[in-house]
């Protein structure tokens, strides 16, 4: 935390205040919206994925301005941050009214759902805490309810809809938690892996349940199977250093669970 209250390095100019530092938060962002629209496509669900990642980049700037605003100061960075916010948010608003006037109000239920998720996440960001596991945790899942949005949109089935929402957020419990744990040993050596390796349970029976409501995500929740499996052997090799290289493979094996899932539901349709 740097010493105005906000997580990671202060970064001057417009770059600080639009570009999301959180660099994985990336592929977890456009994850859900890939997969929905290859196993649901429709201008509405595209609509739905482009507000998504617009919701991504507005989170920076809206996360200083909140930050600042709880500490009673209005700094430089929340004058560059206003109109990029404005803008952003009232771009993501008119794709949600299109959205909504041509696919109907169904796709908002997933929304509503993950409502809750994202405010813990908001929660720990005004509090400058959203490095921390939880608030993490809850923004990945709560982003991956995207693809059951754009499902449901896409007239995809509920039950569909709820299963590549459940394997999404098996992939998260999975991975967030081997990647934290990875990043520590590189900066501290050896550190404890038991509550990873949890985690990686939790992404598996998470994934199962998915199959449990649909059965045609069963290649993709028998990914994040394996990939639970593989970081529970990672961690107990020693981290190939930097840490980016880490999010490489996060992102490689992130879609590839995406693939699977697709591939999956579309040979059953």
């Amino acid at each position: 935390m740097n010493s105005d209250g906000a997580d990671g390095p202060v970064r001057a100019g417009w770059r600080g205040v639009a570009v999301p530092t959180e660099h994985g938060g990336w592929g977890l962002t456009a994850e859900p919206v890939v997969l929905g629209l290859l196993v649901a496509f429709s201008w509405s669900g595209l609509l739905i994925g482009s507000a998504a990642l617009l919701a991504f980049l507005a989170r920076t700037p809206v996360k200083l301005i909140a930050v600042d605003h709880r500490r009673g100061r209005w700094l430089e960075r929340d004058r560059q941050a206003r109109p990029v916010a404005v803008a952003e948010v009232t771009l993501l608003v008119a794709f949600g009214v299109v959205a909504l006037v041509v696919a109907g109000p169904g796709w908002l239920v997933p929304v509503a759902l993950a409502v809750p998720l994202v405010a813990v996440e908001f929660w720990y960001d005004v509090r400058s805490r959203s490095r921390r596991l939880v608030p993490e945790l809850c923004g990945g899942a709560g982003v991956s309810a995207t693809v059951a949005a754009i499902i449901v949109a896409g007239d995809g089935s509920v039950a569909l809809a709820a299963a590549a929402w459940l394997v999404l957020s098996g992939r998260v419990l999975a991975s967030i938690p081997f990647v934290r744990t990875q990043i520590q040993r590189l900066r501290h050596g050896d550190v404890s892996r038991r509550s990873a390796d949890r985690m990686q349970v939790a992404g598996g029976v998470v994934a199962a349940m998915a199959v449990a409501i649909d059965r045609s995500v069963v290649l993709g929740a028998g990914a994040v199977a394996a990939l639970a499996v593989a970081q529970t052997g990672w961690m107990r090799r020693t981290p190939v250093p930097p840490a980016t290289t880490i999010g490489i493979r996060q992102m490689v094996v992130g879609f590839a669970v995406v693939a699977a899932t697709a591939v999956g539901v579309l040979a059953s349709s």
